[in-house]
């Protein structure tokens, strides 16, 4: 079985893949201090290690990398691909400088032109709100980066000492008469319609017809308030390392 490892900024998604099907999937905290041992002693928990015959991992953290391949050789006894520079990835990557693009961005672009077509747009709700273009011939052409959601309310809670954090739902009304609520709306109306604006000006460079496709931990929170959104796929970057690793060792 495939492992795929897509890990984050704030949090780490893994999915057990047997064939292109996915088995098993979790989300756990990432913390850059964890060692090889740590990680695999917290994996042992949550999965058969012997069942994993290969590991593909993107990682936003670099300190994490050797972590993982520390991980790969002492505790699964598998072979690791670490998405970077050197990966095929099957689609043309049309940016100035490609080692500055987030592995994650790659993968969802990779399986979105796979799974929903081309051209389209990946909006992906994670620590920043990554907004990626793939063109009509399915290469990566470049996108948007946005602060996240939770860092946004992260950083209003600490400049306004009177603001509460709130837990993320869809308030029962659009005008709020509690400031939980109102901080709620903000969310749910304010991010869905940054995503219509980016959007929007992103069909104009790509072409009208480029379908949309939201994943990331808060996308189903957002998705219903952005007209612009057609699809939400939550394990889109975990599909496009799969597909990675089809293209490169299977």
């Amino acid at each position: 079985m495939l492992l795929a490892v897509d890990v984050g900024n704030t949090q780490t998604a893994l999915g057990l893949y047997e064939g292109d099907e996915l088995r098993n999937d979790w989300r756990i905290a990432t913390d850059s201090r964890r060692t090889g041992d740590e990680v695999g002693v917290m994996l042992s928990g949550l999965f058969d290690l012997d069942s994993v015959d290969g590991i593909c991992l993107a990682s936003s953290v670099p300190a994490l990398v050797q972590a993982y391949e520390d991980f790969a050789d002492n505790w699964a006894s598998a072979p690791i691909l670490v998405l970077g520079p050197g990966v095929r990835t099957g689609i043309g990557i049309r940016y100035d400088d490609p080692r500055e693009l987030g592995p994650d961005r790659i993968a969802n672009a990779v399986a979105a032109g796979e799974k929903h077509g081309k051209p389209c747009i990946v909006v992906d709700f994670g620590t920043s709100t990554n907004f990626d273009a793939v063109s009509a011939d399915g290469d990566f052409v470049g996108g948007v980066l946005a602060p996240g959601i939770e860092v946004s309310m992260d950083a209003l809670a600490a400049r306004a000492a009177r603001l509460p954090k709130i837990e993320f739902t869809e308030p029962p009304t659009v005008i709020s008469k509690t400031t939980t609520a109102a901080l709620q709306a903000g969310v749910v109306y304010g991010f869905g319609g940054q995503v219509d604006g980016i959007v929007e000006a992103m069909r104009g460079e790509l072409g009208d017809t480029a379908r949309v496709v939201a994943t990331g931990g808060l996308a189903e929170l957002i998705a219903p308030h952005a007209r612009t959104v057609e699809v939400v796929d939550p394990f889109l970057t975990l599909d496009g390392l799969r597909i990675i690793w089809s293209r490169n060792l299977s």
